[in-house]
């Protein structure tokens, strides 16, 4: 079994669940998941775990900000909030400075609420959206509480403006480029999209899904499944540590209250366990099997 994590450069026209069976065809093997979906259109870092890395997905989902470059085309609605959808409406694009871009944009910095597009895997009423989409029904979203945590404006040109975003769990790229258009009266969608990082995994660090051929290129490209921990402490543990956290036991904690969780790797950097503070002692949360 391979344990690790990929950060691949996903190109465009394949979904996320496309690029995760060519992961699993290369390295042989059915454990293979990817943290945070990408549309099929867009391009960039697509990150997947492999083997026991899978069950620290949710960690590279929820603890990580995500970067995009976005091109915003001005003047049409989509039925999707992107390029792929039916255009809806078009307008006349305004003559726009970078002044009067930069005070929209600064509407959509910091905590906002959100209408994710009917395209999305947001349920209602216990369908997912995109469902409810392909019938040709349009159904009243929740608007969702999301954080941008950089909007960073970077080139007009025509109809097209360029921006860099930064922001948290649950954004959506296509969401924010339909309200820009709304608030500069022209409408607008989202012509095209890459994403440029996941956490500390960037676009210049990603292999090209084509250079995944077999095991071997598999195993060469391969981060070990600590790199999903960027920010928690590691613990220095002898080998007693080790056994008692594999066999479920708590173990003593240091003196630092102010570290609530941490991991832990045995003398060989294998992951033993997640670990949270209990008063004095470390807890284990989640308890990694060593291979024979």
């Amino acid at each position: 079994m391979i344990d690790g994590v990929l950060v691949i450069d996903k190109p465009a026209g394949l979904t996320s669940h496309d690029v995760v069976a060519r992961v699993r065809r290369a390295a042989g093997q059915s454990r293979v998941g990817h943290a945070g979906t990408l549309d099929p259109a867009a391009t960039g870092v697509l990150v997947c775990a492999l083997g026991g890395a899978t069950r620290l997905i949710e960690m590279l989902q929820d603890d990580t900000l995500k970067t995009y470059r976005a091109v915003v085309r001005l003047g049409a609605t989509t039925s999707t909030d992107d390029a792929e959808g039916a255009v809806l409406t078009t307008a006349p694009v305004p003559t726009l400075d970078a002044a009067q871009l930069e005070r929209v944009l600064a509407q959509f910095r910091g905590a906002i609420m959100q209408v994710p597009p009917m395209v999305s895997a947001v349920h209602h009423q216990g369908q997912r959206l995109y469902h409810l989409a392909r019938s040709g029904q349009v159904v009243e979203r929740t608007p969702r509480p999301v954080h941008i945590h950089r909007l960073t404006l970077l080139e007009v040109q025509a109809s097209c403006i360029s921006l860099e975003v930064v922001c948290g769990k649950g954004t959506y790229i296509r969401s924010l480029a339909r309200d820009l258009g709304e608030h500069l009266g022209c409408g607008a969608h989202l012509a095209t999209l890459q994403r440029t990082a996941v956490g500390p995994f960037t676009l210049a660090g990603a292999v090209p899904l084509a250079a995944l051929n077999d095991r071997t290129t598999v195993l060469a490209h391969l981060l070990p499944p600590t790199v999903a921990l960027s920010g928690w402490m590691q613990l220095e543990l002898d080998a007693a540590m080790c056994v008692a956290l594999r066999h479920g036991r708590a173990i003593p904690a240091s003196a630092d209250a102010a570290v609530t969780r941490a991991y832990a790797c045995d003398a060989d950097g294998a992951l033993v366990a997640l670990v949270e503070r209990d008063g004095a002692q470390w807890q284990p949360r989640k308890v990694f099997a060593r291979e024979a």
